[in-house]
């Protein structure tokens, strides 16, 4: 796992196309996300690219409430991992990076809306019902 982590790094502007194109790559499984956006929420994103690929992905967004820091919470958004890279860990290091980052913002939740809630229970994420987090949304 160590080498996988080791390839996990902030995103460049440079990486923004690929990014877009991952994404895109997953349109049953995720939100697409425009290149501007992508360009204008670079900070918020961690890629792995062994090699200079970007064969990984995933980003968060702050969802605090409108006018007030109290309760904020963080969802985890647009994980993807290019088809033949798999169940090979990638998956798993952009997730646990991604975590790390968002709890120094020291949220009162960390969020993730799937099609695939049992990949996330590996990390203490726990279904919850969609409608007690449509506030946040």
């Amino acid at each position: 796992m160590k080498q996988k982590t080791r390839r996990i790094r902030p995103a460049e502007f440079k990486d923004a196309v690929s990014i877009f194109m991952l994404v895109r790559s997953h349109p049953r499984e995720l939100l697409g996300r425009s290149i501007s956006d992508i360009v204008q929420n670079i900070d918020r994103f961690l890629v792995c690219a062994p090699r200079g690929k970007v064969v990984g992905v995933v980003s968060w967004q702050i969802l605090a409430e409108i006018g007030a820091p109290k309760d904020p919470t963080i969802e985890i958004k647009s994980l993807a991992v290019e088809a033949s890279r798999r169940r090979s860990g990638i998956g798993r290091a952009l997730v646990e990076r991604a975590i790390e980052h968002i709890r120094r913002l020291r949220p009162s939740k960390i969020i993730v809306l799937t099609f695939h809630p049992k990949f996330f229970t590996r990390f203490g994420f726990r279904e919850v019902p969609k409608e007690s987090l449509m506030y946040k949304l």
